[in-house]
């Protein structure tokens, strides 16, 4: 049985996405899931890894912020109120939280430190496990 934070709202779980997790999961360019479904943060994730493992880190911190920007927008249709768990283990969480992370990567490689801090606190505050799972524990 877990436990939860009496005093903390509920975790925010996102829709599942079949189709466009299916069409990831296919292997389809991220690029082309993205342009068929623009506001799946997964696709948007998978771009930003890609560019900053490549050393494209202005390419990487677009795509991220476009991730990161599609996923709070579906946080707050889910009732999410600017704060609370959004936990790594449920999927459709997880283009949010892998946006995220790129983005405090990619910020703290371009020298924005106040954006990698304030990325990386809410990786951490929204799951540990996100951070942990992103390299930024």
């Amino acid at each position: 049985m877990t436990h939860a934070n009496l005093l903390g709202p509920e975790p925010t779980h996102l829709p599942e996405r079949a189709e466009a997790e299916a069409a990831m999961d296919s292997g389809t360019d991220p690029a082309e899931v993205a342009a068929e479904y623009p506001d799946f943060s997964e696709a948007w994730a998978a771009l930003a890894d890609k560019s900053f493992e490549a050393g494209e880190t202005v390419a990487a911190y677009a795509y991220a912020r476009t991730g990161y920007h599609r996923g709070l927008d579906q946080l707050r249709r889910a009732g999410w109120k600017g704060f609370g768990p959004v936990p790594w283990s449920h999927r459709p969480n997880q283009g949010f939280l892998r946006a995220l992370a790129v983005l405090a990567k990619a910020a703290g490689r371009i020298g924005e430190t106040e954006e990698y801090e304030r990325c990386t606190k809410f990786l951490v505050d929204s799951d540990p496990a996100a951070a942990e799972a992103n390299g930024l524990s």
